[in-house]
């Protein structure tokens, strides 16, 4: 009897550690989905609102959208656009830095960032929930489309692909035009990313006719989550709402398609916010999904890395 006593008891405490570590894996995020017009303190005051709001949700990481602090400037080229920067650190990560310990959330920022006269980046910084700094990335892939003349405002990152470590765990932290590149994802994962975050500002540009801006949505809504898929991973993507007009009248203007969504790791859908309104989404993953879905889909164990070399060049004729 005393041998069932400790056999029972032994399975108990299994069991009881098991569910404990299953709700270790939880995690509550938060992302806020926004408009922005050219008063800066008002584009913040929305941003700070939106993180107050998510962690009184419950929210243990906030994300926002690319450049929330202003306007999507690179509709156009013009020098005096660069006034919008900042250094970091400076005013912009102190204001976000503060949020983050009020708000007791891990924060993941879009900034302007002014390293040096005449060299600028789309920096993301990540704040811990004391509000100190855990890292930050520097866009890699920068987009020249009409609408889109990023390369004239930003240089390419050079911190490479590497998750930022925090207290909520390893976020692969990458913005906009990087969520088209596979092996942008694949090098986040491989280094033990456990999501794959987005901030993002995309939408239509004025002239696009409607069959052209569905296959464009279709394209960027399913290339992502094709990367949830190949790597097995959560992908959070975070998109700006609202037309902002181009102020120099050459086109129409963005029309920011929002409808910021998160997919977990087959894919699957777990949250599709509006095309048109301001929301503030808060929505819990399980992070042993990953390990689960890896399980039965081991595509890292089946790389064939031997036969990859090509990657690395820009052609293969």
């Amino acid at each position: 009897m005393r041998n069932n006593s400790i056999a029972k008891s032994l399975l108990l405490s299994a069991i009881s550690g098991r569910n404990r570590l299953l709700l270790m894996t939880k995690l509550k995020i938060g992302f806020v989905q926004q408009s922005c017009s050219s008063d800066k303190a008002d584009n913040i005051r929305k941003s700070i609102a939106g993180i107050a709001d998510c962690a009184r949700q419950g929210a243990q990481l906030v994300i926002l959208q690319e450049l929330h602090c202003g306007i999507y400037f690179c509709q156009a080229e013009e020098t005096a656009m660069f006034d919008l920067a900042e250094p970091i650190p400076g005013p912009d990560t102190e204001v976000f830095s503060a949020a983050a310990r009020e708000h007791g959330v891990v924060l993941v920022t879009s900034l302007f960032e002014k390293r040096a006269p005449g060299l600028y980046h789309n920096t993301s910084v990540v704040f811990e929930k004391d509000g100190s700094v855990a890292g930050k990335y520097r866009k890699m892939h920068i987009p020249d489309d009409p609408a889109y003349y990023e390369k004239f405002y930003f240089t390419p990152g050079d911190l490479g692909f590497h998750p930022i470590q925090t207290s909520v765990g390893k976020l692969g932290v990458l913005v906009c035009w990087d969520q088209w590149y596979p092996e942008a994802a694949r090098l986040m994962a491989l280094a033990g990313a456990e999501m794959l975050i987005y901030p993002t500002a995309i939408g239509w540009e004025s002239s696009d006719a409607p069959s052209e801006k569905e296959r464009q949505h279709g394209a960027w809504f399913t290339i992502q989550r094709g990367h949830a898929v190949a790597n097995g991973l959560p992908v959070i993507t975070v998109n700006r709402v609202g037309t902002e007009p181009d102020w120099t009248g050459v086109t129409g203007g963005i029309q920011f398609w929002g409808q910021s969504f998160v997919a977990g790791p087959q894919g699957e859908v777990l949250h599709l916010s509006s095309a048109d309104q301001e929301e503030n989404v808060v929505i819990e993953i399980d992070k042993q999904r990953t390990e689960d879905v890896r399980r039965i889909w081991p595509f890292f164990r089946d790389r064939r890395i031997d036969y990859y070399g090509g990657l690395t060049k820009r052609y293969i004729d």
